[in-house]
Parts: C-alpha cells; sequence; structure tokens
C-alpha cells in the first residue's frame, strides 16, 4: 500500500563570492571576555584557530546585499530545480537567527519576517502561500523541513519551499577572536509529496532543547573591546569550550536516537550532513556516533565537509551542503537513488536535530 512522504525535488544555494582569508584578521585588535587586549601576536592566533577549527576561509556576503537578497538567490535555484510553478507554493518557511543585517546597522530587523520579504522578492502573488519566520538557532533549517514534512503528510500541503539564510559577519564582534569562525551564506529546498509503497525522502526526525544550564552557550553581549562595549551594541557570542562539549556529549546520541526509532544502523547511513561549526568538532562528532555501534572504522567520504573553507554560516551550512552534492559540484561526494542521508545539527539554545533521509 502507497503512502506520502515528503522529498526534496530541488535543491539550491548562494556562497557569497567574497572570500577572506585568515590573513584578513591580521590588523584586528582582539580582547578577552574581561576586557583585557591579548597579547598573542594575531600570526600566532591566527595558526592556533585554524588549528582547532580547520577555517582557512570563509565567505561574506558584498556590502549592497541583504540577508533576503542570498535568500532569493538560493530559493530561485531551488524553484528552478524543482521545475515548479512558484505560485503553486503553500508554504514559504524561512529559517534565519539575525533578521536582515544591513552593513551600516547591526539592530535586529525582522519585521516584516524576512519570509515575507522573500515571497515579495520572488513576486509570488497567491495569497494562499503562507510565509513565516523559525528561529531556532544553527539547527534551524533543519527544525523547518521538520515543520514542512508534517504539513505534507498531514495533506495540508503539496509544495513548500524551506530556506535557510543568515549574514553572521555584521553581527560578531571584530575584537573577538571566535568572530573569525563566522561566515555568511543561504541554501533552500523544495519540498513535495510523493506517493510510494516503499520509505523515501524524510523517513524520520528527531530534535531536543536544553535550555536549563545551557542557555547562555550561544547569545547576544557587547564587544570584548570596553571603548565598543560602551556604546550597548549586541554581537554574537560564544562559550565554544562548552559548545563543543555539548554537541560531543548529546549530537552523536540524538543521531543514534532517531536511527534506532527507525530501525537503522549506521552503516545503512551513505552521508552525514552536520552543520558545518568546527572542523575538529564535526569530526569528535562523527567518531563519538559509530563509537557507539562499537566501530572504530569509519566509511571514507561519509561525512563530507564545507568548514575550512566556507566557514559557519549557521542555518546555511547543511542546506549549501546538500545543494553541492546534489549538484556534484564537491569533488569526490555524489549520492544516489536509495541513499540514506543524516542531516544534523546543533546550536543556541541549546538545540538539536537530526533527520534521516532517502534519496528519491
Amino acid at each position: 500500500m502507497k503512502k506520502l512522504y515528503s522529498v526534496f525535488t530541488g535543491t539550491g544555494s548562494y556562497v557569497p563570492t567574497k572570500r577572506i582569508g585568515n590573513d584578513y584578521f591580521l590588523d584586528y585588535e582582539f580582547y578577552d571576555s574581561t576586557g583585557e587586549k591579548l597579547e598573542t601576536p594575531n600570526d600566532e592566533i591566527m595558526r592556533k584557530f585554524e588549528e582547532i577549527t580547520t577555517i582557512a576561509e570563509r565567505r561574506y556576503l558584498e556590502d549592497g546585499q541583504v540577508t533576503s537578497d542570498l535568500a532569493l538567490i538560493a530559493a530561485e535555484r531551488a524553484i528552478e530545480a524543482a521545475g515548479i510553478n512558484k505560485e503553486e507554493l503553500d508554504y514559504i518557511i524561512f529559517a534565519h537567527n539575525f533578521g536582515e543585517t544591513r552593513v551600516d546597522n547591526i539592530r535586529t530587523d525582522m519585521m516584516p519576517t524576512l519570509a515575507a520579504r522573500l515571497k515579495e522578492k520572488l513576486n509570488i502573488i497567491n495569497p494562499s502561500a503562507v510565509a513565516y519566520d523559525v528561529l531556532f538557532g544553527c539547527p534551524g533549517w533543519i527544525q523547518a523541513v521538520i515543520q514542512a514534512d508534517y504539513y505534507i503528510r498531514s495533506g495540508d500541503a503539496k509544495k513548500i519551499l524551506v530556506v535557510g539564510a543568515d549574514v553572521l559577519s555584521r553581527i560578531s564582534d571584530p575584537h573577538d577572536r571566535d568572530s573569525m569562525i563566522y561566515a555568511d551564506g543561504a541554501g533552500a529546498v523544495i519540498m513535495e509529496g510523493m506517493e510510494s509503497d516503499v520509505p523515501v525522502g524524510v523517513l524520520g526526525h528527531d530534535s531536543r532543547s536544553d535550555a536549563v544550564r545551557n542557555v547562555s552557550m550561544l547569545h547576544m553581549g557587547y564587544s570584548y573591546k570596553p571603548e565598543l562595549a560602551e556604546k550597548k551594541s549586541f554581537y554574537l557570542k560564544m562559550n565554544g569550550r562548552r559548545v563543543y562539549q555539548y554537541a560531543l556529549e548529546n549530537v552523536p546520541k540524538l543521531i543514534k536516537t532517531g536511527l534506532d526509532k527507525l530501525k537503522m544502523h549506521v552503516s545503512e547511513i551513505g552521508k552525514v550532513l552536520i552543520h558545518q561549526a568546527n572542523g575538529k568538532m564535526d569530526d569528535a562528532i562523527l567518531k563519538r556516533l559509530f563509537k557507539l555501534y562499537n566501530i572504530d572504522e569509519i566509511p571514507e567520504s561519509i561525512m563530507p565537509m564545507t568548514i575550512s573553507w566556507l566557514g559557519n554560516s549557521s542555518v546555511a551550512t547543511v542546506p549549501t551542503l546538500l545543494d553541492m552534492i546534489v549538484r556534484g559540484v564537491m569533488k569526490g561526494y555524489s549520492v544516489h537513488r536509495g541513499d540514506n542521508l543524516v542531516l544534523a545539527s546543533v546550536g543556541a539554545g541549546m538545540n538539536i536535530n537530526s533527520l534521516v533521509y532517502k534519496m528519491a
């Protein structure tokens, strides 16, 4: 008997063209959380930073662009790949964390919603195409996919655009070493319902939120430079060590829980697409996941990575990674019909989610 499943019928992404290497930060003044200027030479800071994160380069948007501009390009590419009429969309779900960040004003701008702005830029007239935003930290795009899956399987929707876009370069403290992690980007998918007598598309998903004792690991706060802090502007702040420990302890367990619910083994997974947060952290998460199955030998090419050259673009990392693989632009990586994927993310809240997907 055939059942209704949610499948990705089109993917799209936009990677800004402005390349920012680590040497870009050589003339920066860095301070610690107490407001003390760091005495360590910047070239030493750069060396240790790359060693810890694997990030050598990241991408920033141009001065004339805003978040919804990046989302527009990714969305148009996904719509074109799916071959659908944009007026047939039932929902436009836009995951982000910082609203419409601008080059001359870092204040939060979320009204109207970015989904509404994107709908206007796409020139979608249909009033039944409901547009709304999702704020869920870095896992926001996967959470939006989870919502879309429920809409489709309930019969409420047939075609949904799910977008993830963030501009972190404008809300990160230029005097905080952690700011070198962040980047800009956008990714999108079209999701549609497909009837099949075998499981396909979204097979299952799990999420969790650990706010108590963890809510401030990622938060907004004043600049580490005392003179800039006096202006009372908020910047993105992170307790990197605690985030690392939290992710390592909890992400592998959530992924395994999701696989267990589906009675699947990690050996059945062809690719693990994890949020590109920190190269060393993602490697450690994968090793811990396989350790839960008492497996020491991890298959080669199971975890594609873009962090070293694209940086951490928050909600955009997973859909961008997916699009690049689907389009065959990541050398050495490909997906085929019947392949099982795990999509997973961790971020502010603290929130984690994981989704199992079978290529249609």
